[in-house]
Formats: structure tokens, sequence, C-alpha cells
């Protein structure tokens, strides 16, 4: 999961164009509670197995609300990567931090992640956990089904919808379709306080700091700009039966019709 900032906060660059996630209101990406929802359901759909929804975030200090958002949500235990070295890493140094955290954790059957993060919407970290897990990847999907060790996706293209069949272990991603992500209950909120939260450092998982952070990313922001801010609007009057003219010729010459 990805801790994103806000969309209605004031989201701004740092000095080194990184986004700013520490002085602006952040929380759990919407696109990946859906991954969220979605590994509850098959744990639910699998009662009497012994099965662990694990939440695994990498992200600043205030990050570790978007592991308690899905604690909440009912995942059974939590996992957050803390180390001032990640700070600026791009997909190729994220995916490394958590496939490694990803083997620490443990043997795992599936890996289930958003379709994309809401603030920068690369959809390219669940392809990188699986080559660096060494898994098979069924990508996209908008409907999930799993029958013991096998999983069947359908993936909806445009004009066309594919289905895709996979055996565990592997890398999912999901779309927002797969069905709305359920709220979490007071119930839900109380129990996740005593649910077990695991924080990692960097050392921990055995990467060294120079393959991490903004001088090690393949990618990077070289210049932004600042939204415009918003103009007044034009009014339109219609004192003397010239309004309705005078409307259609300030949608055309913006090109609206």
């Amino acid at each position: 999961m990805k801790y994103v900032p806000d969309a209605t906060a004031d989201r701004q660059f740092e000095s080194d164009n990184t986004v700013d996630r520490v002085g602006v209101d952040g929380l759990l990406s919407e696109l990946d509670e859906y991954a969220v929802e979605q590994s509850l359901q098959i744990k639910e759909k699998r009662d009497g197995e012994e099965i662990t929804v694990t939440a695994l975030c990498v992200g600043p200090e205030k990050a570790v609300d978007a592991v308690r958002k899905a604690l909440q949500m009912g995942a059974d235990k939590g996992v957050h990567v803390i180390d001032d070295a990640i700070a600026g890493s791009d997909a190729v140094a994220t995916s490394l931090v958590l496939a490694e955290a990803i083997k620490k954790i443990g043997p795992v059957d599936l890996v289930v992640n958003g379709m994309a993060s809401t603030d920068s919407g690369m959809s390219v970290v669940p392809a990188m956990l699986a080559e660096r897990l060494g898994l098979p990847q069924v990508t996209l999907a908008s409907v999930v089904e799993t029958q013991g060790d096998q999983v069947r996706i359908k993936r909806d293209n445009e004009g066309s919808t594919e289905v895709i069949g996979a055996t565990l272990p592997i890398v999912l991603s999901v779309t927002d379709q797969t069905g709305e992500a359920r709220y979490p209950s007071f119930k839900g909120i109380m129990a996740a306080k005593k649910k077990p939260l695991d924080t990692y450092s960097l050392a921990d998982l055995g990467v060294d700091a120079s393959q991490v952070g903004l001088s090690a990313a393949w990618t990077q922001v070289e210049e932004s700009t600042a939204r415009p801010p918003r103009t007044a609007g034009e009014i339109v009057t219609d004192e003397d039966g010239s309004g309705a003219t005078a409307l259609v010729e300030f949608l055309a010459g913006k090109k609206f019709i």
C-alpha cells in the first residue's frame, strides 16, 4: 500500500522536486483500498483456513496511518518500512524495498497491489515486484475469483474482456472496478489497536542506502510549475435579450462547442 498526499490538500513539491509527504496531510491511496478489500474477501471466502492478511507500506513516519487504516478494515498484521534514506526513491527503488520486506515477512501465497498510486500513477510496481520475487504476475483485475491454489481474473480492455488463470503464488493487482472498499467499523477500529504492527529499517531488510533515494533514482522531476490562481468568472447578462447570443459566442470562443 502507499501513503499519498490528500488530493484535497495543498499538495506541493520540495526544493529538490520530490513530493512533499511530510508537510501535507496524507492518507492510504484510494486505489490501494481496493487491494485491501480483495485480500479480505479472499480470506473470508476461505473461512476455516489459517490465512493472514499483512498490510505493508513504505513511507515516512505518518505513513503508519495508512497501515492502521488497513488494520481497521480487517487486515491481521501491519508492517511499516521507514528510513530517511528512502526519501526521493522512484518505482525501481520502491519495488526493491517492498520485495525485501515481503521476503522478511515470510513465504507468501499472494501479493496484492492496487492498479496504481493516486499521486504518481505509474502502474509499474506490481510488475517490478513480480520480477524481484520471481513470481508470475496477473495484473489489472476487475474481477477476482479463487478456488484452492487457483486464481482467475477478468481484465477489461477497450472493447473486450480477458479471462486469465494462474496458480499461487502470484503477484496480483486489482482495479477500482473490483468492488467498493469497506469502511472501518467501530469494532474494527478498536480491534486494530491490539493487532501487531512491525517497523523495519533498511538495515533490517539488508538494503544498502546507496540503492535507494533520489541519488539512485532512474526517474526524477526536473521542473514543476505551480498551478495559476483561478481568475474571476465572466457574467453574461440578458438585459436586452442578447444573453443567449453572448453565451453561445463565449462558449464557441473557448471551443467548448
